[in-house]
């Protein structure tokens, strides 16, 4: 079973960048798809990307496209959120997810991931 580390997270100003990275134990990593969600206090956790097992296929809230990109090296079981021009509502902790499937395409849905990091706080500042 795949065990997720996220990295990467720390506090930026606005306008700048991070990028995120989530590290994955296990041999089957190519079989999981991968998302990365976000929860800010009193809020709902929510996806922000994820990326189907081949990276053929990604997808993007609203909210974040055109300035997020999620990609994964599947040869050194890594997924990557780079965020560019981040706002401060881009703040919260962001959480990498997985699920083993045999279905190809992206997860959107919370409840379909079930392999949880432990988190990584960003913070976006003024």
């Amino acid at each position: 079973q795949v065990q997720l580390v996220e990295s990467g997270g720390g506090l930026v100003q606005a306008g700048g960048s991070l990028r995120l990275s989530c590290a994955a134990s296990g041999r089957t990593f190519s079989s999981y798809a991968m998302g990365w969600f976000r929860q800010a206090p009193g809020k709902e956790r929510e996806l922000v990307a994820a990326i189907s097992q081949s990276a053929v296929s990604t997808y993007y809230a609203d909210s974040v496209k055109g300035r997020f990109t999620i990609f994964r090296d599947n040869a050194n079981n890594m997924v990557y959120l780079q965020m560019n021009s981040l706002k401060l509502e881009d703040t919260a902790v962001y959480y990498c997810a997985a699920k083993f499937t045999r279905r190809t395409g992206v997860l959107t849905g919370r409840e379909e991931y079930d392999l949880w990091g432990q988190g990584t706080q960003v913070a976006v500042s003024s």
